[in-house]
């Protein structure tokens, strides 16, 4: 959000929540401020929104990961088998697929 020039800046964070019936968590990096300056300065900005996504993502997906692996140390630990596949759909992991 770029604030209309006669009104200052504003900090702001990029967030992102999950909730399941168990837990929840909520993930935030802070932005810098958004400024309509100048080209450089919303260049600057548009660098570090990019930066905290790809930040956000990698701790989302590491929280993800952390927790299907406690699910499967639950389930062993009660004698059930656990199909990752099926893991995978519950937590919505992103499937890639072969390029060629």
């Amino acid at each position: 959000m770029v604030p209309a020039p006669d009104q200052p800046a504003s900090t702001s964070s990029l967030q992102a929540s999950y909730t399941s019936p168990t837990s929840s968590k909520t993930f935030s990096h802070p932005l810098p401020s958004a400024s309509a300056a100048s080209t450089k300065e919303k260049t600057q900005y548009l660098s570090a929104l990019r930066k905290r996504v790809v930040q956000l993502q990698e701790d989302f997906n590491g929280y993800l990961t952390t927790k299907m692996e406690q699910d499967k140390a639950l389930a062993a630990s009660a004698g059930m088998k656990v199909d990752d596949k099926v893991e995978e759909e519950n937590y919505g992991e992103e499937s890639v697929e072969d390029e060629g």
